[in-house]
């Protein structure tokens, strides 16, 4: 058994100074009041034995997925390629395409959503909110439509910013629920748990190198999921 099998990790992307592993709906990336083993620690334990390596294995959180999310998820293994992703991510100079299958179609094939959402901490949840309200932070992102099935619907998101449960509040708000995802009004829940959100394709430059790196993750083994990806598969892009 490989480290990646043993520590179940799907890698993605690998060298010297990045990790870029495709986040399963159940991983937890950062820990909460759960006690869940978060998944920098699986990635540690993955690299202190891949490596072989004595003491204390770094790895730093340069982004966030929603626990239910699953997609390409980007770690650091040097603080120097820590600091220079974070500031990447920080000035907006990453891509993030994401997939979504809601219930209902948009009202437009494709549109520039631009709301103000503010979190309500204790209930874990963003809501859209007025311009100026208590907290507010201006989120943005385009959706385009790209392909139904009989009951559901895919859209690929480009975020333009970050925000708290942003894709899934935004489409919330124009009727396109996420499926599976109960928090944001959806019918029934997925039975792993998961919400049918996927970080399609990761794209950020080499902390060291330069160069442009493009990640796609490869979506959940499920039905659905595997009937949209067969209408648009990885290396078709």
């Amino acid at each position: 058994m490989s480290p990646a099998e043993k520590y179940q990790l799907e890698v993605l992307h690998e060298d010297n100074h990045t990790l870029v592993v495709n986040k399963k709906a159940s991983d937890l990336v950062q820990g909460d009041k759960t006690g869940d083993e978060p998944l920098p620690e699986r990635v540690k334990a993955y690299l202190k034995e891949k490596y072989n390596k004595p003491g204390n294995v770094f790895c730093g959180v340069v982004h966030r997925l929603d626990r239910p999310t699953s997609g390409a998820l980007v770690f650091a293994r040097t603080s120097k390629a820590l600091e220079r992703l974070n500031a990447q991510f920080r000035e907006k100079e990453t891509g993030k395409i994401y997939w979504a299958v809601v219930e209902q179609m948009p009202p437009k094939d494709t549109d520039r959503l631009v709301n103000w959402l503010a979190k309500n901490e204790q209930q874990n949840k963003s809501y859209v909110v007025r311009e100026g309200a208590h907290n507010a932070k201006k989120a943005i992102l385009n959706y385009t439509h790209v392909a139904s099935s009989d009951k559901y619907h895919l859209l690929e998101i480009e975020l333009e910013t970050g925000r708290h449960h942003q894709i899934r509040c935004q489409l919330a708000n124009i009727g396109c629920i996420i499926k599976g995802d109960l928090k944001y009004g959806a019918k029934r829940s997925n039975p792993d748990g998961s919400i049918h959100l996927h970080a399609r394709t990761l794209r950020f430059t080499h902390p060291t190198t330069g160069d442009e790196i493009v990640v796609t993750a490869p979506v959940p083994k499920d039905n659905l999921w595997q009937h949209f990806e067969k209408l648009f598969p990885a290396d078709a892009r």
